[in-house]
Protein backbone atom coordinates (compact mmCIF):
# COMPACT_ATOMS: atom_id res chain seq x y z
CA UNK A 1 0.00 0.00 0.00
CA UNK A 2 1.42 3.02 -0.78
CA UNK A 3 0.99 5.74 1.71
CA UNK A 4 3.02 8.98 3.35
CA UNK A 5 6.66 8.51 3.03
CA UNK A 6 6.28 8.46 -0.48
CA UNK A 7 2.46 10.46 -0.64
CA UNK A 8 4.15 14.05 -1.54
CA UNK A 9 5.77 12.09 -5.11
CA UNK A 10 2.75 10.61 -5.22
CA UNK A 11 0.63 13.58 -4.91
CA UNK A 12 2.15 14.82 -7.76
CA UNK A 13 2.73 11.88 -9.64
CA UNK A 14 -1.45 12.08 -10.03
CA UNK A 15 -2.08 15.83 -10.47
CA UNK A 16 0.69 15.50 -13.62
CA UNK A 17 -1.28 12.25 -14.56
CA UNK A 18 -4.91 13.62 -14.34
CA UNK A 19 -3.96 17.39 -16.08
CA UNK A 20 -2.42 15.29 -18.79
CA UNK A 21 -5.25 13.22 -19.24
CA UNK A 22 -7.59 16.44 -18.71
CA UNK A 23 -5.40 18.54 -22.05
CA UNK A 24 -5.67 15.50 -23.87
CA UNK A 25 -9.48 14.45 -23.59
CA UNK A 26 -10.34 18.16 -24.05
CA UNK A 27 -8.08 18.84 -27.33
CA UNK A 28 -9.73 15.22 -28.76
CA UNK A 29 -13.57 17.35 -27.71
CA UNK A 30 -12.66 20.48 -29.27
CA UNK A 31 -11.48 18.84 -32.63
CA UNK A 32 -14.81 17.21 -32.62
CA UNK A 33 -12.91 13.67 -32.49
CA UNK A 34 -14.99 12.59 -29.46
CA UNK A 35 -18.42 14.07 -27.71
CA UNK A 36 -17.48 15.71 -24.30
CA UNK A 37 -20.92 14.36 -23.20
CA UNK A 38 -19.59 10.79 -23.15
CA UNK A 39 -16.42 11.88 -21.33
CA UNK A 40 -18.41 13.40 -18.77
CA UNK A 41 -20.36 10.38 -18.33
CA UNK A 42 -17.36 8.42 -17.95
CA UNK A 43 -16.55 11.04 -15.30
CA UNK A 44 -19.47 10.30 -13.35
CA UNK A 45 -19.10 6.60 -13.61
CA UNK A 46 -15.77 6.58 -13.02
CA UNK A 47 -16.06 8.38 -9.96
CA UNK A 48 -18.52 5.60 -8.81
CA UNK A 49 -16.00 2.76 -9.49
CA UNK A 50 -13.34 4.30 -7.53
CA UNK A 51 -15.37 4.35 -4.62
CA UNK A 52 -15.17 0.59 -5.17
CA UNK A 53 -12.09 0.01 -6.47
CA UNK A 54 -10.75 1.79 -3.43
CA UNK A 55 -11.89 -0.72 -1.24
CA UNK A 56 -10.99 -3.71 -3.38
CA UNK A 57 -7.55 -1.92 -3.23
CA UNK A 58 -7.48 -1.55 0.13
CA UNK A 59 -8.51 -4.60 1.23
CA UNK A 60 -5.57 -6.56 -1.23
CA UNK A 61 -3.08 -4.12 0.45
CA UNK A 62 -3.96 -5.39 3.95
CA UNK A 63 -5.38 -9.06 3.34
CA UNK A 64 -2.93 -9.80 0.05
CA UNK A 65 -6.27 -11.59 -1.84
CA UNK A 66 -8.45 -10.53 -4.49
CA UNK A 67 -12.13 -9.83 -2.81
CA UNK A 68 -14.28 -11.01 -5.19
CA UNK A 69 -17.39 -10.38 -3.35
CA UNK A 70 -16.55 -6.70 -3.65
CA UNK A 71 -19.14 -6.49 -6.48
CA UNK A 72 -22.08 -8.07 -4.43
CA UNK A 73 -21.21 -6.01 -1.21
CA UNK A 74 -22.75 -3.28 -4.10
CA UNK A 75 -25.69 -4.64 -5.37
CA UNK A 76 -26.61 -5.75 -1.33
CA UNK A 77 -25.73 -2.07 -0.18
CA UNK A 78 -28.13 -0.45 -2.97
CA UNK A 79 -30.42 -3.24 -2.34
CA UNK A 80 -30.57 -2.55 1.82
CA UNK A 81 -30.83 1.28 0.68
CA UNK A 82 -34.02 0.55 -1.44
CA UNK A 83 -35.48 -1.43 2.22
CA UNK A 84 -34.91 1.54 3.98
CA UNK A 85 -36.20 4.50 1.52
CA UNK A 86 -39.18 2.22 0.36
CA UNK A 87 -40.22 0.53 3.09
CA UNK A 88 -38.87 1.24 6.66
CA UNK A 89 -38.62 5.00 6.39
CA UNK A 90 -42.17 5.39 4.86
CA UNK A 91 -43.96 3.35 7.77
CA UNK A 92 -41.44 6.06 10.21
CA UNK A 93 -43.22 8.83 8.28
CA UNK A 94 -39.76 9.53 6.93
CA UNK A 95 -40.02 10.14 3.10
CA UNK A 96 -39.75 12.62 0.45
CA UNK A 97 -38.47 13.51 -3.41
CA UNK A 98 -36.41 16.24 -4.75
CA UNK A 99 -33.88 17.60 -2.18
CA UNK A 100 -32.54 20.40 -4.01
CA UNK A 101 -31.68 20.00 -7.48
CA UNK A 102 -31.75 16.26 -7.23
CA UNK A 103 -33.77 12.80 -7.67
CA UNK A 104 -34.20 12.03 -4.37
CA UNK A 105 -35.12 13.42 -1.17
CA UNK A 106 -33.33 13.76 2.16
CA UNK A 107 -34.13 10.31 3.39
CA UNK A 108 -31.72 9.36 1.22
CA UNK A 109 -28.82 11.04 3.18
CA UNK A 110 -29.80 9.27 6.13
CA UNK A 111 -30.36 5.49 4.23
CA UNK A 112 -26.16 5.94 3.05
CA UNK A 113 -24.51 6.45 6.30
CA UNK A 114 -27.39 3.82 8.08
CA UNK A 115 -26.51 0.88 5.31
CA UNK A 116 -22.31 1.49 5.40
CA UNK A 117 -22.42 0.75 9.35
CA UNK A 118 -24.66 -2.38 8.42
CA UNK A 119 -22.72 -3.93 5.72
CA UNK A 120 -19.05 -2.74 7.71
CA UNK A 121 -20.46 -5.12 10.57
CA UNK A 122 -21.74 -7.71 8.43
CA UNK A 123 -18.44 -7.60 6.33
CA UNK A 124 -16.58 -7.85 10.26
CA UNK A 125 -18.91 -10.73 10.68
CA UNK A 126 -17.73 -12.63 7.59
CA UNK A 127 -14.21 -12.00 8.60
CA UNK A 128 -14.78 -13.77 12.19
CA UNK A 129 -17.02 -16.42 11.33
CA UNK A 130 -15.04 -17.51 7.82
CA UNK A 131 -11.54 -15.38 6.78
CA UNK A 132 -10.56 -15.83 10.25
CA UNK A 133 -10.36 -19.26 10.42
CA UNK A 134 -9.13 -20.40 7.16
CA UNK A 135 -6.13 -17.60 7.67
CA UNK A 136 -5.86 -19.62 11.13
CA UNK A 137 -5.28 -22.49 9.19
CA UNK A 138 -2.98 -21.48 6.79
CA UNK A 139 -4.46 -21.47 3.47
CA UNK A 140 -3.42 -19.82 0.47
CA UNK A 141 -4.47 -16.73 -1.11
CA UNK A 142 -6.45 -18.31 -4.19
CA UNK A 143 -8.43 -20.29 -1.34
CA UNK A 144 -9.25 -16.92 0.11
CA UNK A 145 -10.36 -15.63 -3.03
CA UNK A 146 -12.39 -18.92 -4.11
CA UNK A 147 -14.38 -18.49 -0.69
CA UNK A 148 -14.78 -14.50 -1.26
CA UNK A 149 -16.31 -15.92 -4.65
CA UNK A 150 -18.37 -18.38 -2.55
CA UNK A 151 -19.65 -15.53 -0.54
CA UNK A 152 -20.59 -12.98 -3.82
CA UNK A 153 -22.74 -16.00 -4.81
CA UNK A 154 -24.47 -16.23 -1.69
CA UNK A 155 -24.97 -12.53 -1.53
CA UNK A 156 -26.53 -12.66 -4.63
CA UNK A 157 -28.59 -14.97 -4.21
CA UNK A 158 -29.76 -13.74 -0.84
CA UNK A 159 -30.95 -10.63 -2.55
CA UNK A 160 -32.92 -12.25 -4.94
CA UNK A 161 -34.45 -14.33 -2.64
CA UNK A 162 -35.50 -10.94 -0.32
CA UNK A 163 -35.91 -8.76 -3.19
CA UNK A 164 -36.73 -11.01 -6.54
CA UNK A 165 -35.16 -10.36 -9.79
CA UNK A 166 -36.98 -7.76 -11.23
CA UNK A 167 -35.78 -3.94 -11.83
CA UNK A 168 -36.16 -1.70 -8.64
CA UNK A 169 -35.87 1.76 -8.64
CA UNK A 170 -35.64 4.35 -5.73
CA UNK A 171 -38.35 6.78 -4.85
CA UNK A 172 -36.99 9.58 -6.85
CA UNK A 173 -38.26 13.01 -9.05
CA UNK A 174 -37.77 13.46 -12.48
CA UNK A 175 -35.49 16.44 -12.67
CA UNK A 176 -34.00 18.49 -16.03
CA UNK A 177 -30.52 17.95 -17.25
CA UNK A 178 -28.12 20.78 -16.65
CA UNK A 179 -27.31 22.09 -20.02
CA UNK A 180 -23.58 22.37 -19.97
CA UNK A 181 -21.54 24.13 -23.07
CA UNK A 182 -20.89 22.22 -26.05
CA UNK A 183 -23.93 20.36 -26.10
CA UNK A 184 -23.29 18.26 -22.94
CA UNK A 185 -26.14 17.68 -20.23
CA UNK A 186 -25.22 16.57 -16.97
CA UNK A 187 -27.49 14.61 -14.79
CA UNK A 188 -28.29 16.77 -11.74
CA UNK A 189 -27.22 13.66 -9.30
CA UNK A 190 -24.17 14.00 -10.97
CA UNK A 191 -23.15 16.81 -8.29
CA UNK A 192 -24.33 14.44 -5.39
CA UNK A 193 -21.90 11.69 -7.03
CA UNK A 194 -18.75 13.52 -7.17
CA UNK A 195 -19.29 15.72 -3.42
CA UNK A 196 -19.97 12.01 -2.32
CA UNK A 197 -17.07 10.66 -3.67
CA UNK A 198 -14.54 13.44 -2.98
CA UNK A 199 -15.56 13.65 0.52
CA UNK A 200 -14.66 10.16 0.87
CA UNK A 201 -11.40 10.04 -0.80
CA UNK A 202 -10.01 13.23 1.57
CA UNK A 203 -11.74 11.38 4.44
CA UNK A 204 -10.09 8.01 3.37
CA UNK A 205 -6.75 9.88 3.03
CA UNK A 206 -6.39 11.76 6.14
CA UNK A 207 -7.73 8.08 8.33
CA UNK A 208 -4.55 6.54 6.48
CA UNK A 209 -1.93 9.79 6.72
CA UNK A 210 -3.16 11.07 10.36
CA UNK A 211 -4.82 8.34 12.58
CA UNK A 212 -2.81 5.39 14.40
CA UNK A 213 -5.44 3.16 12.85
CA UNK A 214 -4.49 4.52 9.52
CA UNK A 215 -0.88 4.33 10.25
CA UNK A 216 -1.08 0.56 11.83
CA UNK A 217 -2.87 -0.53 8.58
CA UNK A 218 0.11 1.12 6.51
CA UNK A 219 2.72 -0.87 8.56
CA UNK A 220 0.50 -3.79 8.54
CA UNK A 221 0.24 -3.50 5.08
CA UNK A 222 4.03 -3.40 4.27
CA UNK A 223 4.87 -6.15 6.93
CA UNK A 224 2.42 -7.97 8.67
CA UNK A 225 4.72 -10.29 11.11
CA UNK A 226 7.04 -7.37 11.68
CA UNK A 227 3.77 -4.93 12.59
CA UNK A 228 2.54 -7.51 14.77
CA UNK A 229 6.03 -7.81 16.62
CA UNK A 230 5.66 -4.26 17.37
CA UNK A 231 2.88 -4.48 19.40
CA UNK A 232 0.22 -3.66 16.35
CA UNK A 233 -3.39 -5.37 16.64
CA UNK A 234 -3.32 -6.80 13.23
CA UNK A 235 -6.60 -8.22 13.90
CA UNK A 236 -8.34 -4.70 14.26
CA UNK A 237 -6.34 -3.89 11.54
CA UNK A 238 -8.15 -6.41 9.33
CA UNK A 239 -11.28 -5.49 10.91
CA UNK A 240 -11.06 -1.93 10.32
CA UNK A 241 -9.63 -3.16 6.79
CA UNK A 242 -12.97 -5.16 6.09
CA UNK A 243 -15.21 -2.71 7.67
CA UNK A 244 -13.87 0.61 5.10
CA UNK A 245 -13.86 -1.68 2.32
CA UNK A 246 -17.49 -2.92 2.75
CA UNK A 247 -19.01 0.88 3.78
CA UNK A 248 -17.10 1.89 0.11
CA UNK A 249 -18.53 -1.00 -1.83
CA UNK A 250 -22.33 0.04 -0.28
CA UNK A 251 -21.65 3.47 -1.23
CA UNK A 252 -20.68 2.59 -4.53
CA UNK A 253 -23.43 0.20 -5.07
CA UNK A 254 -25.76 3.02 -4.15
CA UNK A 255 -24.58 6.03 -5.79
CA UNK A 256 -24.39 3.22 -9.13
CA UNK A 257 -28.47 2.85 -8.44
CA UNK A 258 -29.00 6.63 -8.23
CA UNK A 259 -27.12 7.29 -11.33
CA UNK A 260 -28.49 4.44 -13.63
CA UNK A 261 -31.92 4.89 -11.66
CA UNK A 262 -32.57 1.34 -11.48
CA UNK A 263 -31.56 -1.99 -9.06
CA UNK A 264 -30.53 -5.18 -10.76
CA UNK A 265 -28.89 -8.11 -8.56
CA UNK A 266 -26.21 -9.02 -11.35
CA UNK A 267 -25.40 -4.74 -11.35
CA UNK A 268 -22.86 -5.03 -8.96
CA UNK A 269 -21.43 -8.68 -10.33
CA UNK A 270 -21.27 -6.42 -13.74
CA UNK A 271 -18.76 -3.92 -12.71
CA UNK A 272 -16.48 -6.45 -11.10
CA UNK A 273 -14.26 -6.77 -14.39
CA UNK A 274 -13.61 -2.91 -14.29
CA UNK A 275 -13.25 -2.72 -10.83
CA UNK A 276 -10.17 -5.13 -11.15
CA UNK A 277 -9.13 -3.06 -13.92
CA UNK A 278 -9.57 -0.25 -12.65
CA UNK A 279 -6.85 -1.81 -9.07
CA UNK A 280 -4.65 -3.31 -11.76
CA UNK A 281 -4.53 -0.34 -13.67
CA UNK A 282 -3.38 2.47 -10.87
CA UNK A 283 -1.44 -0.15 -8.72
CA UNK A 284 -2.16 -3.33 -6.89
CA UNK A 285 -2.50 -2.16 -3.66
CA UNK A 286 -2.20 1.02 -4.19
CA UNK A 287 -5.86 2.87 -2.80
CA UNK A 288 -5.21 6.07 -4.40
CA UNK A 289 -3.77 4.85 -7.38
CA UNK A 290 -7.19 3.10 -8.14
CA UNK A 291 -9.10 6.04 -8.01
CA UNK A 292 -6.82 7.32 -10.97
CA UNK A 293 -7.33 3.83 -12.23
CA UNK A 294 -11.27 4.13 -12.16
CA UNK A 295 -11.41 7.60 -13.59
CA UNK A 296 -9.11 6.13 -16.79
CA UNK A 297 -11.60 3.15 -17.28
CA UNK A 298 -14.82 4.44 -16.83
CA UNK A 299 -13.65 7.80 -19.64
CA UNK A 300 -12.20 5.49 -21.81
CA UNK A 301 -14.88 2.86 -21.72
CA UNK A 302 -17.54 5.19 -21.94
CA UNK A 303 -15.72 7.17 -25.09
CA UNK A 304 -15.61 3.88 -26.69
CA UNK A 305 -19.11 3.34 -27.25
CA UNK A 306 -19.23 6.38 -30.08
CA UNK A 307 -17.58 4.07 -31.96
CA UNK A 308 -18.37 0.38 -30.38
CA UNK A 309 -21.31 -1.15 -28.93
CA UNK A 310 -21.91 -0.76 -25.17
CA UNK A 311 -21.40 -4.46 -24.44
CA UNK A 312 -17.61 -4.05 -25.48
CA UNK A 313 -16.70 -1.81 -22.71
CA UNK A 314 -15.37 -4.60 -19.98
CA UNK A 315 -13.02 -5.36 -23.19
CA UNK A 316 -12.24 -2.13 -23.92
CA UNK A 317 -10.83 -1.76 -20.12
CA UNK A 318 -8.95 -4.55 -20.05
CA UNK A 319 -7.30 -3.91 -23.49
CA UNK A 320 -6.44 -0.79 -21.57
CA UNK A 321 -4.77 -2.18 -18.81
CA UNK A 322 -2.76 -5.12 -20.91
CA UNK A 323 -1.36 -2.30 -22.89
CA UNK A 324 -0.70 -0.24 -19.58
CA UNK A 325 0.98 -3.19 -17.99
CA UNK A 326 2.95 -3.68 -21.04
CA UNK A 327 5.03 -0.40 -20.39
CA UNK A 328 4.81 -0.54 -16.79
CA UNK A 329 4.26 -4.33 -15.46
CA UNK A 330 3.07 -2.52 -11.61
CA UNK A 331 0.59 -0.06 -13.23
CA UNK A 332 0.52 3.40 -13.13
CA UNK A 333 1.34 4.08 -9.12
CA UNK A 334 2.85 0.49 -8.96
CA UNK A 335 6.23 0.01 -7.38
CA UNK A 336 8.21 -2.36 -7.32
CA UNK A 337 8.45 -5.39 -4.60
Amino acid sequence: MTMPGCMGGWRWGVAHTLMAIFLVVMALSFLSVIRLELVVNGLLIGLIMAVGAIGLSLVYGILKFANIAQGDFMTLGAYMCLFLLGTLFPRMNIQGTGLGPFTFGYPMLLALPLVMVVLATLAIGLDIGVYRRLRGRGVSTVVLAMTSLGVAIALRGAVQVLWGGETEQYPRLSRQFYQAPMDVRIPPDGIFIGLVTVTLVVALYLFLSRTRMGKAMRATSDNEELARVSGINTERVIWWTWAIGAALAATAGILLAVFQAQLLPIMGWRVLIPLFAAVILGGIGNPFGALVGALIIGVTSEVSTEWLSPSYKPAVAFLLMIATLLVRPTGIFGVKS
